[in-house]
Formats: C-alpha cells, sequence, structure tokens
C-alpha cells in the first residue's frame, strides 16, 4: 500500500493508506480525527471540510493521496493548544450557532477562511460563502450572527 504523508494541525502524520482512501477517512480512522464528520458521501453537506494549505477543501471529495506534502488543519486544529477556543469558536457558542453540532466543524472551518479573506463580510456574503454547508436544525440564522460577531 502506499503511503502518505502531511502535516496535520501542526503535526507530521503519515500512514499507509489504499489509493481509493479520502482525505477524511484517514483523518478520522488512521489518525483518530474524528472532529471531521461525514454527513453524506456526496459533497452535498460540507461537515467534513478542513483547510487544505489554508483553503476550505470538503474532505469526502479528495483523496488522502492528493493531500501529500500539504497542511492540513482540522477543526482539532482551530483552538490553541490550552483549549482555548478561537473567537468564532466563542461566537458560534455564544450565539448559539449550533444545536445537534454535527455541520458545526465544517461551518467553523468554511466560516474561518471567510473571515480570513474578508474580515468584515456582510450578512449575504456570510450567507452566500457557506451555501456549500447543510445545517438540518438551526435555519442559519444563528450561524450567520455568530458570524458576524465574531468579525466585529
Amino acid at each position: 500500500m502506499p503511503k502518505v504523508s502531511m502535516t496535520v494541525n501542526g503535526q507530521p502524520a503519515e500512514g499507509e493508506v489504499e489509493g481509493r482512501t479520502l482525505l477524511v477517512e484517514f483523518l478520522r480512522e488512521g489518525l483518530g480525527l474524528t472532529g471531521t464528520h461525514v454527513g453524506c458521501d456526496t459533497s452535498q453537506c460540507g461537515a467534513c471540510t478542513v483547510h487544505v494549505d489554508g483553503r476550505p477543501v470538503k474532505s469526502c471529495t479528495m483523496l488522502a493521496l492528493e493531500a501529500e506534502g500539504a497542511q492540513v488543519t482540522t477543526i482539532e486544529g482551530m483552538a490553541a493548544p490550552d483549549g482555548t477556543l478561537t473567537p468564532l469558536q466563542a461566537a458560534f457558542r455564544e450565539y448559539h450557532g449550533l444545536q445537534c453540532g454535527f455541520c458545526t466543524p465544517g461551518m467553523v472551518m468554511s466560516a474561518a477562511v471567510l473571515l480570513k479573506e474578508n474580515p468584515r463580510p456582510t450578512e449575504a456574503d456570510v450567507r452566500h460563502w457557506l451555501e456549500g454547508n447543510l445545517c438540518r436544525c438551526t435555519g442559519y440564522h444563528n450561524i450567520v450572527k455568530a458570524v458576524m460577531a465574531a468579525a466585529q
């Protein structure tokens, strides 16, 4: 089996994978990083969103081997080493931008890139950016409020 190596959440990570192993499978099963969720297996929901070299990627659409040498960040890598939440994560908690929490990691990962690229988005910007992430619980209103609050 081929080997793959990458940096995940600032730490070197490697493993043997089949050629068809998806990045989400490698992260969850190979590395035990289960914060990245599998919601649909069809790239429709965004629950599996991670950062690959700083860009949001639906990890169910990328083979692990395609991430060879990449810098990958999962939801586990967002908070500080002491567990302190980022302002975005804290805003999700404060503004109740989650209910069941299943979509939350993907929403946070997507929104983090939006705020990096556009630190002062409009509500329309946030809604447009998150179109590829589905939430079946919140109706998006509190998610949008949380992202807007984090931008302040």
